[in-house]
């Protein structure tokens, strides 16, 4: 990085770091621009200056709750043996972590925004690559999708590549597992299922789904 580019980081890093605590202290629905300003030590305007709007911090500081998981996905691949079974530890891993904070989780990939953000995530990761961890190349195609739909399909498109559904099919098999997690992430944000059984129940529905469309045999790990 240049002088400038580090210093734009830094800066950048106060502000995220600010709204960082606040939604551990506060909740992210409590969040105002006023605050973060103050808790990073400087005034309100000054952020306009490295993010376009208060939702562009926001998703930033989100962001930052999916280190942990984009961390956490190789050793969740490392056994896998083809497409569905890195189709179904992804889900699992995805799940495990994003059940823990659902509102971040539900903040950053059911935002209640007009424009598709995907651009401020591959912007993220070339500020914060240290964030992304060590990812094979479909996997780090994947985490660069803020739209939830084309992240389901990168891992979907491999399970079509080596014959387990059909291309026809993909979009409806993508689409319900998506509204299993959704339906799934709500229940638990209304405090209607425990993380654990949010968990159990979610993979069970995704292995009933794949088990309509597979068009070959295939041994399910659990």
């Amino acid at each position: 990085m240049t002088n400038k580019e580090m210093q734009r980081k830094r800066t950048m890093s106060y502000f995220i770091n600010a709204a960082d605590e606040l939604i551990e202290e506060e909740g992210i629905k409590n969040i105002t621009l006023r605050k973060v300003a103050n808790k990073a030590g400087y005034n309100s305007a000054t952020i306009y200056n490295y993010f376009e709007n208060f939702d562009h911090l926001i998703f930033y500081a989100a962001m930052r709750y999916i280190k942990d998981y984009a961390l956490a996905l190789p050793g969740y691949l490392k056994d896998t043996q083809n497409a569905m079974d890195r189709f179904l530890k992804v889900w699992e891993c995805f799940c495990n972590y994003s059940y823990i904070r659902p509102e971040i989780y539900y903040a950053i990939f059911f935002p209640n925004l007009d424009k598709d953000m995907e651009h401020y995530v591959i912007e993220y990761y070339k500020l914060f690559p240290e964030e992304l961890g060590n990812q094979s190349e479909g996997v780090s195609t994947m985490l660069l999708k803020h739209n939830i739909t084309e992240r389901g399909m990168t891992t979907v498109r491999q399970c079509i590549e080596e014959g387990f559904i059909r291309k026809e099919d993909a979009e409806q098999f993508n689409d319900m597992t998506l509204l299993i997690y959704e339906g799934m992430l709500m229940r638990i944000m209304r405090n209607k299922i425990s993380y654990e059984d949010a968990i159990k129940n979610t993979m069970k529905y995704i292995k009933s789904i794949v088990e309509q469309f597979l068009i070959k045999d295939y041994k399910f790990y659990y």
